[in-house]
């Protein structure tokens, strides 16, 4: 059941993470971010280091990944946004 438990978190994360990469590439590509609010990026951002935090406390592979990839990118999105704003 625990392993159950660790595909299940690990594809849920995988799935939440990687439907960031199409709008983090889209702004790499066109420099424009004008339509991807700098106040939602933001509160996503602290959202998911705060999951990550979650993850650590339980030691929970699966939580702990996906949150370290989707901050990554969360950053990256918020570095674009402020660099073409």
């Amino acid at each position: 059941e625990y392993m159950n438990s660790v595909y299940l978190g690990l594809l849920a994360g995988l799935l939440t993470t990687i439907a960031f990469i199409p709008q983090v590439w889209k702004c790499w590509k066109t420099k424009k971010t004008r339509d991807i609010s700098l106040l939602m990026t933001l509160l996503f951002a602290v959202g998911v280091a705060l999951w990550l935090m979650y993850g650590l406390i339980l030691k929970n592979p699966p939580i702990i990944l996906w949150n370290i990839v989707t901050l990554i990118l969360v950053l990256m999105l918020l570095v674009l946004k402020l660099k073409y704003i």
